[in-house]
């Protein structure tokens, strides 16, 4: 790792990846609510599909993708638009929710594909690769690196960890409360909440 990285470098992509990856956004809710309404076990296909997601992002980014819509407001400005208006709809059909397995992952049209495809609508997923991209793939210390492809490869890893961990954590912690939840409107007030912080972040992401 290290002839790849240096110790300062390898830290602060730690450091970087597990605070965008773990701080609360679109995945992680999404992720809290289905694990909520219906176990865990719904919550695999999207889990799997947002490290997939990050890692063509992050390729994208890689083959300079990622600089285009740096440099293009209006498409920048479409993608935030789209998420922002999927993120809105997804957190009314959370309002809706009173009952458990009220809430699946086709109710939400959340399956694999359509997960991985998400990740695209997602800026801050956009933001994360373009800034590793810049910083750790095409810098080396402040110097042109001369190993891009090695530090794009294991970078790939690092966010591809960080997606599936922070993602499994937030289900775990949905699971944990579904018991508890599934007592008088104690999972109806839960979904309010939620939609409450998607709708949130959606307008977050329009700020960003």
């Amino acid at each position: 790792m290290l002839s790849v990285f240096s110790l300062n470098e390898l830290i602060a992509l730690l450091i970087f990846s597990a605070a965008m990856s773990f701080s609360p956004g679109p995945n992680t809710m999404l992720t809290t609510a289905i694990a909520s309404n219906e176990g865990i076990g719904k919550t695999i296909p999207f889990t799997l599909a947002v490290p997939v997601g990050w890692l063509l992002i992050m390729l994208s980014c890689g083959l300079g993708i990622g600089a285009m819509i740096t440099e293009m407001p209006s498409l920048r400005l479409s993608i935030k638009l789209l998420g922002c208006a999927y993120l809105i709809w997804l957190s009314y059909k959370l309002c809706r929710t009173k009952q458990l397995h009220e809430v699946n992952s086709a109710k939400l049209n959340i399956n694999f594909p359509k997960g991985v495809l998400l990740q695209f609508l997602n800026i801050k997923v956009w933001l994360l690769a373009i800034t590793i991209t810049g910083t750790w793939i095409i810098d080396a210390d402040g110097q042109p690196s001369t190993n891009p492809n090695e530090r794009l490869a294991f970078a790939c890893a690092v966010v591809m960890f960080m997606a599936f961990t922070s993602n499994m954590t937030y289900a775990l912690a949905g699971a944990l409360f579904r018991t508890w939840l599934g007592s008088g409107n104690r999972l109806a007030i839960f979904n309010y909440f939620l939609a409450f912080l998607l709708f949130a972040t959606a307008i977050w992401t329009l700020c960003i």
